[in-house]
């Protein structure tokens, strides 16, 4: 078995656990560990830096809303939830690198948040007690518009990306997620997509450098890091290997003019037929057209007490309407798109649009975090490599509505995602895959009741899937973290343990980041539910 988690870490989560049988214990053995982590932390920083302003235990008035602020994920902000000891929230390097340093010393979990939206809270949740370090305020970004670059910090959020290159210019983009809230550190370091992959790739399919503190505190750039470990932060999650800082990203060309549009049709105005051709069309297209299909249960506009599946494809084509029109009424008749289903406008709207904002709001909207807002949601993954027939399609929208509300969404690739190899980065889900499946669930009853029917709900359309989906492994998206995968005891992370959810996440790559993690990481201090492990230590 993989060695850990350190003696000491061991002994003090003994001690927690052993001796934690009131309240009164608890809070005295977190504010002995308080005084020491802080005592550590001013040890290592500068004393003008006043770090004690930036550490919130669970005594302090801010502590709740600091909490709060990055939580997306409701089932996660409930009174039992566990919550972290102290929340760290770095305004420089130097703070995160004291941050490692200092809770290696007093043997604590550390969890790294950038913006929250982990699916499954991984990033400030935890069975041991831990630490949140918070990187909201490490959120610079700098363009440089004729190098066409750009570092960007990852406590950043993808729309203050967007947002900062337009400022510098109209003419360049970047190929990352479509919600502007989302934290540049976990999307990238788990891969991250938008509506531009099959045109220019994922986000780290565009990254060129990087800077990550090490488990022994160090800050390390491309060169510093070597190769191995800046392969494995593209795309095998930042939380096995370090803290990711920043990321150097290459900027990409955007039209001037860019046309969107939102096409919906029900099971009686062909949706079948309509998502049948989608397969054949949508991964195969220009790469310059990205048509994302979601599939969701709804009630029939003719007869109210009956259920339908009403299918909604929403796109991006880098062009004019006249042109995405031309091309899809020889490539995709069925859906019968008319330019007065069109919208022409510039990239920074699109991504407006997409973010379910009207065209012409101002671009400043990407501004905002939209703290301490989270729905009730449960996500899963797949990937489908061989198109679903007609009678199939009819027999999972069967399933759907007699399931009730979770809903599908098919996201295409080919394009550039079928020309850069498997092995170019740890995302492997390459050539050969014809769309993604995100199985959506949202829910606004709290409580355990709703909760479980809606869980209930995601799992069995899951299982339903089985037969149209990847085999060997069924494979998943890390950024759509799944706990349901190889439910694992916190803490373990064995290398037999990792490697149920990691051939699912990374296939043939998970070997070669269990190698890079045993490498850089060999204690496992890097750690949560889902990481990387290390290689089993040799009898």
């Amino acid at each position: 078995m993989a060695k850990t988690t350190p003696p000491l870490a061991f002994l003090i989560f003994l001690l927690f656990d052993l001796s934690c049988f009131s309240s009164l214990t608890c809070a005295a053995t977190d504010d002995s560990v308080y005084e020491s982590f802080l005592q550590c932390l001013e040890n290592n920083t500068n004393p003008q830096d006043q770090i004690s302003t930036l550490v919130y235990s669970q005594t302090n008035a801010s502590y709740t809303s600091v909490l709060r602020a990055y939580i997306r994920n409701a089932r996660m902000n409930t009174s039992t939830t566990p919550k972290p000891v102290i929340i760290l929230t770095p305004k420089q390097i130097s703070h995160v690198q004291a941050a490692v340093i200092c809770t290696k010393k007093v043997g604590y979990q550390l969890k790294i948040r950038s913006g929250g939206h982990d699916y499954e809270g991984i990033s400030y949740i935890s069975d041991v007690p831990f630490f949140v370090l918070d990187m909201f305020n490490l959120r610079s970004i700098d363009i440089d518009v004729k190098n066409e670059s750009a570092w960007v910090h990852s406590g950043a959020t993808l729309g203050e990306v967007y947002y900062r290159i337009w400022e510098k210019s109209k003419a360049h983009g970047f190929p990352a997620g479509i919600c502007p809230t989302v934290g540049v550190g976990g999307h990238f370091s788990g891969g991250g997509y938008g509506n531009m992959l099959r045109k220019y790739g994922l986000a780290v399919d565009n990254v060129l450098d990087a800077q990550i503190v090490d488990v022994n505190g160090k800050l390390l750039d491309r060169k510093a890091m070597g190769e191995d470990l800046f392969w494995a932060i593209r795309g095998g999650g930042g939380g096995s290997f370090g803290v990711i800082i920043s990321y150097k990203i290459s900027l990409v060309p955007v039209p001037e003019t860019v046309t969107v549009f939102r096409v919906e049709r029900t099971l009686d105005e062909n949706a079948t037929d309509i998502v049948f051709k989608w397969q054949f069309v949508a991964p195969k297209t220009d790469n310059g057209l990205f048509m994302r299909m979601l599939l969701q249960p709804v009630t029939s506009k003719k007869n109210k007490t009956e259920k339908t599946i009403r299918a909604s494809i929403v796109a991006l084509y880098l062009g004019n309407a006249d042109t995405l029109v031309s091309l899809l009424g020889k490539e995709f008749p069925e859906l019968g798109l008319k330019k007065e289903n069109c919208n022409e406008t510039s990239w920074i709207q699109s991504v407006i649009w997409w973010a379910n904002y009207d065209i012409g709001t101002s671009p400043e909207v990407l501004l905002d975090r939209d703290l301490d807002s989270a729905n009730f949601l449960k996500r899963k993954s797949d990937y489908v490599q061989t198109p679903i027939s007609k009678d199939k399609l009819n027999l999972i929208w069967q399933r759907m509505i007699e399931l009730g509300k979770t809903g599908l969404v098919f996201n295409p690739y080919g394009g550039r995602m079928s020309e850069i190899p498997a092995t170019d980065a740890p995302f492997p889900h390459r050539a050969g895959n014809l769309f993604k499946v995100q199985y959506s669930v949202n829910w606004e009853d709290a409580g355990s009741t709703a909760e479980i029917e809606y869980l209930t709900q995601a799992r069995k359309l899951y299982s339903y899937m089985t037969p149209f989906v990847s085999k060997n492994p069924r494979s998943a998206f890390l950024n759509y973290r799944d706990l349901d995968i190889g439910v694992m005891e916190a803490g373990k992370n064995s290398y037999e343990e990792g490697s149920v959810y990691g051939y699912k996440y990374f296939n043939g790559n998970f070997d070669r980041l269990v190698k890079v993690k045993t490498a850089v990481d060999p204690e496992n201090f890097f750690r949560n539910e889902q990481s990387i492990p290390t290689l089993p230590t040799k009898a």
